[in-house]
């Protein structure tokens, strides 16, 4: 009974001593960093959308195609280490936010709740964490093509391309997300807004047209999966590039690539922001 008691207190100081490291003003403002460094990489992608719209540019609109961007800048290996570990932080600020928020969260709904969310936020900024260090040390590589052939690896089986179909309607759930998040506003709960009238405005405007633009193209990436799947064609399904690709080829294609892209630039501009006012 004594043993029992001594691992309860020895799991419930481990416990302090990492809510208290998550709590760490050090810790917090790295993990600030993150928000900056994914900020970075939605204008990048942005940028390449918005030069695809007007037919100039053969870069990829997706997180290769932003971190190869910034690798090939000055400094840029150097910018990348950086916001990688950055992002690593605030995965794992993330993850503990998970443990804790559901220790606080009361009912079995709302905690269900606030695990996916904020498991799904550690995993969102996990793998774009890996692939900035994978590019700061120079093996990164093209993330539409590594998607098409892991898809084309799963359209053998029947069992794969349900897999498929489900990954394109999680997507799509997650744009359906984005776009609902952005038209009620509901990104302000992230958020201590300011009383400033200049950027709270900013806030708002960086905010709606950016969870919508974002949303709209995550809605693409989706069908792209689900039109991969019916067809069994594994290089339909070529993450965001592709989606925006194909967009391009649409009537009023490069209308929609432009408010894409500079919605994008709008996302990452409130990322910015959120890396200062988002509570931690």
């Amino acid at each position: 009974m004594a043993s029992l008691q001594s691992a309860r207190d020895g799991a419930e100081n481990v416990g302090r001593t990492a809510e208290d490291m998550a709590e760490h003003p050090v810790f917090e403002n790295i993990a600030r960093g993150g928000f900056v460094m994914s900020g970075l990489v939605h204008i990048l992608i942005g940028g390449i959308t918005l030069r695809m719209a007007l037919g100039g540019s053969s870069q990829e609109a997706d997180q290769s195609g932003a971190l190869r961007t910034v690798a090939s800048a000055p400094g840029g290996n150097i910018l990348l280490w950086i916001g990688g570990l950055a992002m690593s932080a605030l995965v794992l600020w993330h993850l503990a936010e998970t443990w804790f928020g559901a220790r606080w969260t009361h009912g079995t709904k709302d905690r269900l709740a606030h695990v996916v969310k904020t498991l799904g936020k550690a995993v969102v900024y996990g793998a774009l964490a890996v692939t900035s260090l994978r590019f700061a040390a120079g093996s990164g590589s093209d993330s539409g093509q590594q998607t098409s052939e892991l898809t084309a690896g799963l359209m053998g089986s029947a069992a794969g391309r349900i897999a498929v179909v489900v990954v394109g309607l999680v997507v799509i759930g997650i744009g359906c997300y984005h776009v609902f998040k952005g038209a009620s506003r509901g990104f302000e709960d992230d958020l201590r807004v300011p009383s400033g009238q200049t950027t709270a405005r900013a806030i708002v405007v960086t905010g709606v047209l950016g969870y919508l633009a974002k949303g709209l193209a995550l809605l693409g990436v989706g069908l792209m999966f689900g039109w991969a799947a019916i067809g069994a064609d594994p290089e339909k399904a070529t993450g965001l590039d592709g989606a925006l690709q194909s967009m391009a080829a649409l009537p009023a294609g490069g209308v929609i690539l432009a408010v894409i892209g500079a919605g994008l630039v709008l996302y990452g501009i409130y990322a910015v922001l959120r890396s200062r006012y988002a509570p931690m």
